[in-house]
């Protein structure tokens, strides 16, 4: 009998991690903004500021111009 798989990363086998979304500058190495999100990279945009919102609407028009492409990755958040 073979072991079984590993189950694939879902919301359940994330449950306690945090995750944010983060827009690095294209101009300013070390620079960029970040945003709670969940392990699928979702901003739950009604659980940010009226600033964090601001920034993170911003932030996602001006991919390609002023930020890379977000990328998710665990964070510290919580």
């Amino acid at each position: 009998m073979q072991a079984p798989l590993a189950p694939a990363p879902s919301p359940d086998n994330t449950a306690g991690l945090h995750f944010e979304l983060r827009f690095d500058s294209l101009f300013n190495g070390g620079r960029g903004m970040t945003f709670p999100c969940d392990s699928a990279g979702r901003v739950f945009m009604d659980t940010l500021s009226e600033r964090a919102l601001s920034n993170y609407l911003y932030a996602r028009a001006v991919v390609g111009r002023e930020f890379s492409h977000p990328v998710v990755r665990p964070s510290d958040w919580h």
